[in-house]
């Protein structure tokens, strides 16, 4: 079965209207599990939906490619691990003085994404692409601001600082891990986008449910006993989790990571609008500069193809 090749760009939308609705879903859970309880809870819980989606896809969805070779597990891997390490760093990155700082080097993951597909992968971007991302870039840089009354500076003469690093590692981890994604899906060669993304998904959460939930099991088992209690609500934020990731590694079967990143940036959009609707909240005019700025690099990696 053949898909059309435009079919990453309202997969990548739905991919990041159910990471919102995850991201929502999880921060009631942070509270309850901390914050790498509710990491937990997006793995363990997303693996059941994930086998659920992988049997839909083999029975209903043209069939499911050949058992995976040794590409395909190195790949997957990469992916799984980086988006663990990623998520520590960032943790870690907010119990910083500096925290805001971090945060926003972090979001130079879109040009990392690029850097690391061209070199891991050969994907080479456009010139109208690169600006696109780099447009997309400075727009999240906005929406994160280290100092509000001067960003570009503290961005300049802050790189060097521990919470910069440690952004900057962040960023890259997560880089890595849609490389590695999308690398996973090239491995299967010319196999059918939605069996490579159903097999690659729940290899990755098998593989992440297993890491991170071994690694709290032997430091902090009643994290753990804590997730298992809140089922209730874990599965709501599994599903979602489930949901988003599908479409994710959907979409890196079909369209190079940095695109598909970059049109992922929409999240942002649709959380401030929101945020908008139901809390009332006012963008300043650095915010509505920033939001300008996603919005134009958005369309330029969708209309510019």
């Amino acid at each position: 079965m053949s898909y059309p090749d435009w079919l990453w760009i309202p997969v990548t939308l739905w991919a990041a209207f159910a990471q919102t609705l995850r991201n929502a879903a999880q921060r009631g859970l942070t509270g309850k599990l901390g914050t790498l309880g509710a990491t937990l809870v997006r793995f363990l819980y997303g693996l059941p939906f994930a086998l659920l989606w992988l049997w839909l896809v083999g029975r209903y969805g043209g069939g499911l490619p050949p058992p995976p070779g040794a590409a395909f597990a190195a790949w997957v891997t990469l992916g799984a691990l980086a988006q663990i390490a990623g998520t520590a760093l960032l943790l870690r990155t907010m119990q910083e003085r500096n925290f805001a700082l971090g945060i926003a080097y972090s979001k130079t993951e879109i040009i990392q994404v690029a850097l690391f597909a061209f070199v891991a992968l050969g994907e080479w971007l456009s010139g109208p692409a690169l600006a696109a991302i780099a447009c997309a870039t400075a727009g999240v840089l906005l929406l994160s601001p280290a100092d509000r009354e001067r960003p570009l500076r503290a961005l300049l003469s802050g790189w060097t600082g521990r919470s910069a690093l440690l952004g900057l590692a962040s960023g890259t981890c997560f880089a890595l891990a849609s490389v590695g994604y999308r690398g996973a899906a090239l491995a299967y060669g010319d196999a059918p986008y939605l069996g490579a993304a159903a097999t690659g998904l729940v290899a990755a959460l098998a593989l992440q449910t297993l890491v991170l939930g071994g690694w709290l099991l032997a430091r902090s088992p009643q994290v753990v006993a804590g997730a298992l209690r809140e089922w209730r609500p874990s599965l709501f934020a599994g599903f979602m989790g489930a949901a988003a990731s599908a479409g994710w590694f959907t979409a890196f079967a079909i369209e190079a990571a940095a695109n598909v990143r970059t049109l992922g940036l929409v999240e942002l959009i649709f959380a401030y609008l929101i945020s908008l609707k139901f809390f009332r909240e006012r963008l300043s005019g650095l915010e509505l500069a920033g939001m300008v700025l996603i919005a134009l690099g958005i369309a330029g990696i969708t209309l510019g193809r």
